[in-house]
């Protein structure tokens, strides 16, 4: 991981959810192409990492726990995608959405997951990190589902 330390601030579409980020997170962006996300994001989930002590959320969340070991979470006002969160890792980091915030637009990718069901209009190129189906879930057991 590339991690480094410093100050973000983002909100969702209306404004009623502020996120602020200060300290440990990866500005790198990784893709997920599997079906969960799929049906979440409409096509391609993109996130990138925060410590969980390092972020701060004010406003209307609703949660939703997706997985057995998993919650996304949505702006209750607008709908806006938040995050993303494995809540039985050992620091239960966020997996924030980048667009929320201003300085992502620089962001290189980071990695790319379940590429072999990546949508045929969202196929990505570039020089990172690529995980079938079938290799990520053998590195994350815990993984269950329809991805």
């Amino acid at each position: 991981m590339s991690d480094v330390t410093g100050c973000l601030e983002g909100h969702c579409l209306c404004g009623d959810v502020r996120i602020r980020i200060d300290g440990l997170h990866d500005p790198r962006p990784g893709v997920c192409h599997c079906r969960m996300c799929q049906r979440w994001s409409g096509g391609v989930f993109l996130c990138f990492y925060a410590s969980k002590d390092a972020v701060s959320i004010d406003g209307p969340v609703t949660r939703f726990a997706s997985a057995d070991f998993a919650e996304r979470a949505f702006c209750a006002t607008c709908g806006s995608h938040l995050w993303m969160r494995n809540l039985k890792s050992d620091d239960q980091g966020y997996d924030l959405m980048p667009g929320l915030f201003d300085e992502a637009r620089d962001w290189p990718l980071r990695s790319e997951i379940y590429t072999d069901r990546a949508l045929a209009s969202i196929r990505l190129k570039g020089d990172h990190n690529r995980a079938t189906r079938a290799e990520y879930e053998a590195k994350n057991p815990h993984i269950k589902g329809d991805g």
